[in-house]
């Protein structure tokens, strides 16, 4: 997996392509919690979850159906007044994409058995042909190692860099707009 740090970068680069009116405080936090909230399957092994299984980790969790409920769930509890609304739908968009953005980014990784991207219809789990990111230890204890450091490097690398291009484009488009 990406650690929750590239995880919260990645939403956080997607929301700045949003309008100032939508992307406010809370728009970005539920934005990052949808974009690290995946990860809480890891959860499963201390109850006996196989990781290949439907609820092991980067199964359902990790889907796409799952990033889309997760956005409408989100849309509900906290812009429930714009539900079904186009602003509704912006919403729901933009959540479900930073969910669905933790998949992607672990399935650009250099370990693990893959993301269930297409679970509950199959489970099977798949990888992009390039991955580049560095996989990041489960574990605060793990991660704060020179394993972590290789991480941290990776994702500045892979997701940073990214991130913040994408960002100043945004802030540009947006600058000449007005």
């Amino acid at each position: 997996m990406a650690s929750a740090f590239g995880h919260a970068i990645a939403a956080a680069a997607i929301g700045n392509g949003y309008s100032k009116k939508t992307a406010d405080f809370k728009f970005f936090m539920l934005g990052i919690f949808c974009s690290i909230i995946p990860d809480a399957d890891v959860l499963g092994f201390k109850f006996g979850v196989a990781y290949q299984s439907f609820w092991g980790h980067r199964g359902f969790t990790h889907s796409i159906v799952f990033a889309v409920l997760l956005g409408i769930i989100i849309n509900l509890l906290f812009y429930k007044q714009s539900f079904l609304t186009l602003k509704g739908w912006t919403y729901i968009l933009f959540f479900s994409f930073c969910a669905a953005s933790h998949g992607i980014l672990d399935a650009m990784t250099s370990g693990g058995l893959g993301v269930a991207f297409f679970s509950p219809f199959n489970n099977t789990r798949f990888f992009f042909p390039w991955r580049p990111i560095q996989v990041s230890p489960i574990g605060a204890g793990k991660f704060f190692s020179e394993w972590g450091l290789r991480v941290i490097k990776s994702e500045l690398i892979w997701i940073g860099i990214p991130s913040a291009a994408f960002i100043l484009l945004m802030r540009l488009i947006k600058k000449i707009k007005t």
